[in-house]
């Protein structure tokens, strides 16, 4: 048991090696041939099994290394493997934790490095990994824990191994005898492990006994864990066996006398919502989640307000709001577009809601939208409630998907048709190729549809829908009076009958709802009531179950109270829209949604209530759609006068978002002046406008977008002047923004701005705004405004080249190069007007501009072809420019006009190293 020599290793010995010398090959020591004159392997296991404990440890440090170092022969290799399994079972338990730390690596390292031994893995390391999770040290049992999800994670473990090995153990330990802390530890893993397990794995192993402890009377921490972690698993095994054994099990949890356990279910209450049919999420988890928002726990409470918004968020219906997944993979709905005022309809621009968790499974068409759980930082928080962009709509995209435009003419069987393209378009799938990694969504035309394939064929109906629409137009041609509202009713019954077979489904369902919705319809004025009576009576047999106290309306639901309104024509619209939101989302969780800000319940719940609900927002908006914006409309406006600046902050990052929910309309009515006060806010909330503000105006009329013309220059002016992130960040929105405006704006309004920014204090802001200018130049010439370019340009070159201060004249040269860089400009007029006062800052006194000349005319103009051409009168002035710089006395300027350095674009913070 000699202790290694300190002359050991190649430049140093284990005296230089410490805890954190993952960087050294630690193993070195066994190339060199010491005093022992023994060979590497039997210096390797002379050390291994040293007395000393330092010895070991390093051993086990270094095991990948000496894996790479004997791999090369067969013998050798598993002679080191058995020295490797006799090193896992050393007594001293750092020894044993720095060896299974190094599993993972030399693992990957055998699965990626070493194809010649496919076994060793299982044969040899596998065992230890495994014998580890009972250890009796839990500092091992932990490192053994972290090394199987490691291995988990990158699909390491046979299938084989975690049905025989892995997860027999996990139920051993977490067996109702087993011993607390083993058993802790064991529902721990279990439940992280299951996202990275199949379906079946999980369902048929892992789930009966996650069940159990769920029930577990003994350990409340047990309890604990499972309900933190109860969407995990019901997304890991799906929506069938979630609510045939999962739901009565979060039912007994969300009641648990412990306040602890009734929290934890209010935090993860969307993900388990979100792996739920509709009907569960509506007549069973709606009313639960009341009992949590109603708890006598204040913690609970609080914890269920801050998951209303996202809760609320999974009742978006794809089928009426027309999701489909687009090629690069995002979720996108396509909202409908309704005036408050009429019934007509036109579809908006696409509304593009990244899917905010990769590993989430949507197991049918009908499955919701996910909203993000709240960030950290407020700034992150309010930006990314539901990550919306626009897109254009395609022509073969736009199909109507949704009854809520259904008018008394209007073709049933073009309604019909638009109803089953907009179902059942969405499926996520596990990338096979990566098992156990993060799920992925596929194109809409690669997506597998349950609504396809798993179930009996669908009727087709499509030649009942067009001999009802000839009738419908026969019969309204014999009418002496015209009338949209003669319909065969006949013929409809018999359509209606057809799908009667399949009602339980889901997307027959949103089917029914149109035709009978545009059945009752066109059948309100001319329709008795005992001939009305008897359609209700045969199609409210086909209508998806509602409570007893409601009734369908064009697809949406109204209390018994208002049903005696729908006999009279002229309050069909309004009836309309005081039933559909309550169709979206139960009116009690809208009802606690609204009451978030009421002042009391900031005194009985949480001080940041109010900063919770404006944060879920846009979600809620999104799940209600724009047609009932009017339920939302007085809590937005409250959130937006809110005495606390993080409200109005949260606000103000996600208006953009809302803007595009809601449509030009009503974002003209009722956002753009709530826009304007975020604009005369504190920093704080101006910042929120202001990093979308681009986002914000691109959604505007052309006419509106020009009353911003002069508000725009006031974001120069910030409470504090130290705060030059908001100067910068303002250079850069406008640098989008100048595609809004046409070249006359941009020069009398814009161009004002850049020039300011351009004089700023602080460098960056400056550099940026440099940028700006030139890409105010590539504005003018691109829309053949080569006047207004011109006048600019004189500006410019007063302003900066002849500027008393040399960073103006720096500036220049800079201004020059990005504009040649950026091709702005047409090059006969870049060497008419710019170049001869670029050249003449060769004899500027000041080495910092001459060097930026330097780089400008090396590393840009002479670059491009038009320079080079033979002939060209002008590469003349340019290489004596630049041998005068080759001869400079400053070095960093001859340097730079001696050597071509190798970037693809300008470096401002290069250059500023100059400076």
């Amino acid at each position: 048991g000699a202790k290694i020599p300190l002359n050991f290793g190649k430049s140093f010995g284990f005296e230089d090696y410490g805890p954190d010398c993952d960087s050294m090959r630690i193993t070195a020591f066994l190339d060199i041939p010491g005093q022992d004159n023994l060979t590497p392997l039997a210096r390797l296991e002379k050390y291994a099994f040293s007395d000393n404990i330092f010895n070991r440890q390093i051993i086990a440090r270094g095991l990948l290394d000496v894996f790479r170092d004997f791999s090369n022969n067969e013998e050798d290799f598993l002679t080191v493997m058995e020295i490797v399994v006799r090193l896992s079972e050393d007594a001293e338990p750092t020894v044993r934790t720095e060896l299974m730390e190094q599993i993972p690596p030399i693992a990957i390292f055998l699965q990626e490095s070493r194809p010649k031994f496919p076994t060793a893995f299982f044969e040899y390391l596998m065992p230890i990994v495994v014998r580890y999770l009972t250890d009796v040290n839990n500092q091992v049992r932990k490192a053994g824990q972290e090394a199987l999800l490691i291995l988990l994670e990158q699909d390491l473990i046979a299938q084989s191994d975690i049905e025989n090995k892995v997860c027999p153990i996990l139920l051993d330990l977490s067996a109702p005898d087993s011993d607390d802390e083993y058993k802790v530890e064991a529902v721990n893993i279990i439940c992280k492990m299951a996202s990275m397990l199949s379906r079946t794995t999980v369902e048929q192993m892992l789930l009966p006994r996650f069940c159990e402890l769920c029930s577990d009377g003994k350990l409340f921490q047990v309890r604990k864990i499972c309900a933190a972690n109860f969407g995990d698993i019901c997304n890991a095994v799906g929506q069938e066996a979630t609510e045939r054994l999962l739901i009565p099990k979060f039912f007994e949890l969300c009641s648990d006398s412990v306040w602890g356990m009734r929290k934890a279910c209010a935090e993860c209450f969307m993900a388990v919502s979100y792996t739920t049919s509709p009907e569960v999420r509506r007549s069973k988890l709606s009313p639960l989640f009341i009992s949590l928002i109603s708890d006598t726990c204040r913690w609970v409470r609080q914890a269920a307000f801050q998951s209303l918004g996202p809760f609320i968020s999974t009742f978006a219906n794809p089928s009426s709001a027309g999701l489909y997944i687009r090629e690069d993979g995002s979720l996108s709905i396509r909202p409908l577009m309704q005036d408050v005022n009429s019934n007509s309809c036109q579809l908006s621009n696409n509304i593009t809601l990244m899917p905010s968790s990769t590993n989430a499974t949507l197991p049918s068409s009908e499955q919701p939208v996910e909203i993000k759980p709240e960030p950290s930082t407020e700034e992150t928080s309010a930006e990314v409630n539901t990550k919306l962009s626009v897109e254009n709509l395609s022509k073969d995209t736009q199909e109507e998907s949704s009854d809520c435009c259904t008018s008394p003419g209007e073709d049933v069987s073009r309604l019909s048709q638009g109803d089953r393209v907009a179902a059942g378009v969405i499926e996520v799938t596990k990338d096979s190729s990566f098992p156990g990694m993060n799920s992925r969504l596929q194109s809409a035309e690669d997506v597998f549809n349950t609504f396809l394939y798993w179930r009996p064929p669908l009727p087709d109906i499509s030649q009942d829908l067009e001999l009802l629409q000839f009738k419908t137009e026969k019969h309204k041609d014999s009418c002496s009076v015209p009338c949209n509202n003669c319909v065969a009713s006949s013929e409809i019954k018999k359509v209606l009958e057809s799908l009667q077979e399949h009602i339980d489904d889901p997307d027959v369902q949103a089917q029914v709802q149109v035709l009978s919705a545009a059945l009752r319809a066109a059948q309100f004025d001319s329709v008795g009531d005992c001939e009305a009576k008897k359609l209700e009576e045969s199609s409210g047999k086909l209508q998806p179950k509602t409570t007893s106290d409601e009734v369908v309306v064009s697809g949406g639901t109204c209390s018994q109270a208002e049903e005696d309104t729908l006999s009279s024509p002229a309050s069909q619209d309004d009836t309309r829209d005081l039933s559909a939101s309550g169709d979206i989302i139960p009116q009690p969780l809208l009802d606690q949604y609204l009451s978030m800000t009421d002042p009391a319940r900031a005194q009985t719940v949480d001080t940041e209530i109010a900063k919770h609900c404006a944060y879920s927002l846009p979600g809620v908006a999104l799940t209600l759609g724009r047609q009932n914006w009017h339920c939302l409309k007085d809590t937005y406006e409250t959130l937006a006068s809110d005495v606390q600046w993080k409200v109005r902050r949260t606000l103000a990052f996600s208006i953009h978002e809302l803007a595009v929910i809601l449509g030009d309309q009503l974002t003209a009515a009722d956002l753009v002046p709530i826009f304007n006060g975020f604009l005369k806010d504190l920093d704080e909330v101006r910042i929120g406008v202001l990093k979308h503000l681009y986002d914000f105006l691109k959604l505007l009329h052309a006419d509106k977008r020009r009353e911003y013309l002069y508000q725009l220059q006031e974001f120069v002016v910030t409470d504090n002047s130290r705060n030059w992130r908001f100067r910068y960040e303002l250079a850069e929105q406008l640098i989008l923004i100048l595609e809004l405006y046409n070249p006359n704006d941009v020069y009398d309004y814009l161009r004002h701005i850049a020039l300011t920014l351009c004089s700023d204090k602080v460098s960056e802001v400056r550099w940026i705004s440099f940028k700006l200018v030139v890409a105010i130049l590539q504005k003018f010439y691109a829309n053949n405004a080569n006047a207004l370019g011109l006048n600019f340009i004189n500006e410019l070159v007063v302003r900066f080249r002849h500027c008393s201060k040399w960073v103006g004249r720096q500036a220049f040269a800079f201004i020059c190069q990005a504009a040649v860089e950026e091709e702005c400009m047409p090059v006969d007029q870049f060497v008419e007007h710019l170049l001869p006062s670029l050249l003449s800052l060769a004899s500027d006194p000041v080495p910092n501009v001459r060097v930026l000349l330097a780089k400008a005319l090396r590393q840009t103009l002479l670059e491009k072809a038009y320079f080079k051409s033979v002939g060209n009168p002008h590469l003349e002035a340019a290489e004596e420019t630049v041998l005068a710089l080759q001869s400079d006395r400053d070095q960093d300027v001859s340097f730079f006009a001696t050597i071509k350095l190798k970037q693809g674009n300008v470096d401002s913070t290069a250059i500023e190293k100059h400076n």
